[in-house]
């Protein structure tokens, strides 16, 4: 088993951020999902508005919010297609 997911976060013009993480958590059309290395492959359309948080190892997170697309998980990592991607500050979360 892996001990760190690849991540790739693609929106439409740009790579917006490319790494190693420990979690991916992100919000679908299924309800929230949150993927850790080892994870079965899955698809899911991301639910609007959203936010895709990256878990980094060490435990700093970095935070996207997205606007349509979709996340991919094999076992190559994670893969996050998205229409747009901003990059926000993970204090804004709401709980």
């Amino acid at each position: 088993m892996a001990k760190q997911l690849h991540v790739e976060l693609v929106a439409v013009e740009e790579k917006v951020w490319s790494g190693e993480a420990d979690m991916v958590m992100a919000r679908t059309t299924e309800g929230e999902l949150g993927v850790l290395p080892g994870h079965a492959p899955l698809l899911g359309q991301l639910a609007e508005p959203g936010r895709v948080r990256i878990k980094l190892p060490g435990g700093e997170q970095v935070a996207y919010e997205v606007a349509g697309g979709f996340l991919s998980v094999n076992e190559g990592g994670v893969t996050v297609l998205a229409e747009s991607a901003t990059r926000v500050s993970v204090t804004e979360q709401s709980h």
